[in-house]
């Protein structure tokens, strides 16, 4: 027996390797399955989408918020992981009377390289997970090597002060706390709302209080699309308004090898007219 404690300080005891996984949570339902655990994961919630030909064939037990309890119980599974923000208390610790459950807990660059050594380690894949830690360790490294070395002329022409959109109606945003601020500062960026806390709701008045230079509205979990574009502008008519992809900036799993690229490019796309 094996006890392993998770990134909110709960332990929890396995008493064989893990054979019936389930995941409540995308970022990391992607990661397990890039550690190679395709036969063992048997749950995932419908907002897991990858990776998709993996995914497609696996039972749906509901969303992040409100999985079907009674659905996870017929997968009889021998290990739950979750995650401290994007599930309710109140479901993990339902959970937590039947099986294991592993909870992160993620809002840095370090916690979530943490996580993924961790997570490597519980399902006894820790040479995978090993790499992949390292290797955004080392991708987000020359990322912040790039950015100290740019010209100071080239630097600025950069603009730096960001507002970062998740909602609509009401307007929710991006303060510091979490995950999504920890990428904007690996950009260069300076998040606008970074006085404030967590996932603030803004009337249009109190938008009007912050100056940022651009605008990024995510896909998720509001889908911003082109048509909601002028909508900000109204707010913000100074501003550079752009659409980003909501899962380079908020998923902290295998995704992040891809991050550092995208948010490179998007720092160069943001020079362009």
């Amino acid at each position: 027996m094996a006890h392993y404690t998770d990134q909110t300080g709960f332990t929890i005891e396995i008493t064989t390797l893990p054979q019936r996984i389930v995941s409540l949570v995308p970022s990391q339902t992607e990661l397990l399955f890039d550690l190679g655990l395709n036969e063992q994961v048997v749950g995932v919630t419908k907002y897991c989408v990858h990776p998709e030909p993996k995914v497609r064939d696996k039972v749906k037990v509901g969303g992040t918020k409100n999985p079907d309890i009674a659905l996870i119980r017929e997968l009889n599974p021998t290990l739950i992981i979750g995650n401290k923000e994007e599930n309710t208390q109140e479901v993990i610790e339902q959970l937590r009377t039947e099986y294991p459950v592993w909870l992160s807990d993620v809002n840095t660059l370090a916690e979530a390289t943490g996580m993924i050594r961790s997570l490597g380690e519980l399902v006894c894949k820790e040479p995978s997970a090993q790499w992949i830690a390292d290797k955004v360790q080392e991708r987000f490294q020359e990322l912040a090597d790039e950015l100290a070395q740019q010209p100071p002329a080239r630097h600025k022409t950069v603009p730096r002060r960001v507002a970062y959109f998740i909602w609509r109606k009401p307007w929710m945003v991006v303060g510091s706390d979490t995950f999504i601020h920890a990428m904007l500062e690996a950009a260069g960026f300076s998040n606008v709302f970074g006085d404030l806390t967590r996932y603030p709701a803004c009337s249009e008045g109190e938008l009007d209080q912050f100056n940022p230079d651009v605008v990024l509205l995510s896909s998720e979990p509001y889908p911003f699309k082109e048509k909601h574009l002028a909508e900000l502008r109204d707010i913000y008519p100074r501003a550079t308004i752009r659409l980003v992809d909501g899962e380079l900036f908020s998923w902290y799993g295998s995704r992040l090898l891809r991050t550092p690229d995208y948010l490179r490019r998007l720092r160069e796309s943001l020079l362009q007219p």
